[in-house]
C-alpha cells in the first residue's frame, strides 16, 4: 500500500479558522508518543513523524501519514474522528519517491 499524507485543513465549514487557534499544535502534541520503530525523537519536544501541524497558504493544517493505522489502527481512527467531530475539511496527497538518474 503507498503512504498517502492527509491534510487536516483548520477551516470550518462556515469558512472560519477553527478554534483554539492552537488547535494544530494541540493535535499533534496528543499524538507525539506515536512514533516508528527506533525513532529517538522525545515526545516531550518533538511531534510524531506521522501527524505534523503545518501552515499552508496562512490556514493551519495538521499532515497525517497513514503509515500511523500500520502501527496503530486507533490512533489513525482518532485523528480522523476529530477531523470529522469538528467538520475538518480533509485532502488526500499520495507520497512518491522520484526516480533518480541513471
Amino acid at each position: 500500500m503507498t503512504p498517502k499524507k492527509l491534510f487536516i485543513q483548520g477551516i470550518t465549514t462556515s469558512g472560519k479558522p477553527f478554534r483554539p487557534s492552537d488547535w494544530a499544535e494541540r493535535l499533534c502534541g496528543v499524538m507525539a508518543s506515536f512514533r516508528p520503530p527506533g525513532d529517538t525523537g522525545d515526545p516531550r519536544f518533538t511531534y510524531s513523524p506521522y501527524v505534523r501541524p503545518v501552515l499552508i497558504a496562512q490556514v493551519k493544517c495538521v499532515v497525517v501519514d497513514t503509515r500511523l493505522g500500520e502501527l496503530d489502527p486507533r490512533a489513525l481512527d482518532f485523528v480522523m474522528s476529530f477531523a470529522k467531530d469538528n467538520s475538518l475539511p480533509i485532502e488526500e496527497a499520495c507520497e512518491f519517491q522520484p526516480k533518480t538518474q541513471t
